[in-house]
């Protein structure tokens, strides 16, 4: 199933119903008087948020959501039925754009939130509704009030509780792949993830959410290699795990050049607890690894997690690092 983050939908509620004009026409009644019902309101255009959906793929072969008209007011007192609604079904972190893409409707982000997009039409009275002492015979009955229509924009940020960012070829996939089922591809060359990847890991009995993102270049908020359009999708992860490849020469340069990228993009990202690890530890020599891991160290700030996915090594450690800092941002109460 591809995948896509962004789409453009257009939606119209249901028309309401007209009212009736009729009157009773009985044996044996003499003066019946009038019996037009009042018309169905229109369907109204939902949005709810499901589980089990991570893209809005469904939204590139269907743009189009258009409620039920009202029925018709009928006579004999009959109100016409209610147009069907028509539901929007996203996955959970879905925000909803104006046709401006810049003006947020709502956020859905707990499963099963509905919220109304646009109401459907009244429907019309009947020309019972304007019967009165001095005019027992009206002829006349409201059209139904039209629906709304409006263009809107879906943009999914993906809901994981701790991302993964670095350089192509961090290892990012790998480290994935490794403590959690999901299955990226993997490959020695860079850009080998085209978009962002869930997966749920395990550690002592516990499960948290992992969104690896593709691999950050210099230049990335300036749109060179795959920009940071998909940096969307780790800004609302409690913590960032941010790896760098022991293959690099420089790795300190590494570690720099995707956190000027963090700051660039903005959003936030910069304020969430950030975890360093070496990655492809079994690549280097005990020296190399000694000199990487000072230099890493020197410009992070902070001791770095020595790991190898391929290995098995230091994995451990680095997910109940991740998994102390969100178990203790839920408990907070913070939803960063």
């Amino acid at each position: 199933m591809k995948f896509l983050d962004e789409a453009k939908v257009y939606i119209r509620s249901g028309d309401g119903g007209a009212g009736a004009v009729s009157f009773r026409r009985e044996k044996f009644i003499e003066f019946g008087g009038p019996d037009g019902g009042d018309g169905g309101r229109g369907g109204d255009v939902w949005v709810e948020a499901v589980n089990g959906l991570n893209t809005l793929i469904d939204f590139r072969f269907q743009q189009h959501f258009k409620a039920a008209t009202g029925t018709h007011g009928m006579g004999r007192n009959r109100t016409g039925a209610n147009g069907d609604s028509v539901t929007l079904k996203v996955p959970v972190g879905t925000q909803i754009f104006e046709e401006d893409n810049e003006t947020l409707i709502i956020d859905m982000v707990t499963e099963g939130q509905r919220f109304k997009l646009a109401a459907g039409g009244n429907g019309g009275f009947g020309n019972t509704h304007f019967k009165s002492s001095t005019n027992q015979a009206p002829n006349w009955a409201n059209p139904g009030l039209e629906g709304d229509e409006k263009t809107i924009w879906l943009r999914l940020k993906l809901i994981a509780d701790a991302g993964l960012v670095g350089l192509p070829n961090a290892g990012k996939s790998t480290f994935l792949a490794t403590c959690t089922r999901a299955r990226p591809k993997i490959a020695n060359y860079p850009f080998t993830t085209l978009h962002p990847n869930l997966g749920v890991a395990t550690i002592d009995g516990g499960e948290f959410i992992l969104a690896d993102i593709p691999g950050l270049i210099e230049g990335a908020h300036d749109g060179i290699g795959l920009g940071d359009r998909f940096l969307g999708h780790v800004e609302r992860t409690r913590v960032l795990l941010h790896l760098v490849s022991a293959q690099e020469e420089d790795v300190a340069k590494a570690y720099k050049t995707v956190k000027h990228e963090l700051e660039a993009y903005g959003g936030g990202i910069t304020d969430k607890p950030v975890i360093v690890a070496l990655s492809q530890i079994d690549l280097l020599d005990e020296d190399e690894l000694k000199k990487k891991t000072k230099a890493l160290q020197k410009a992070s700030g902070q001791k770095p997690y020595q790991i190898s996915a391929v290995a098995g090594v230091g994995m451990t450690g680095t997910l109940r690092a991740l998994r102390d800092i969100i178990v203790e941002a839920k408990n907070s109460g913070s939803d960063d």
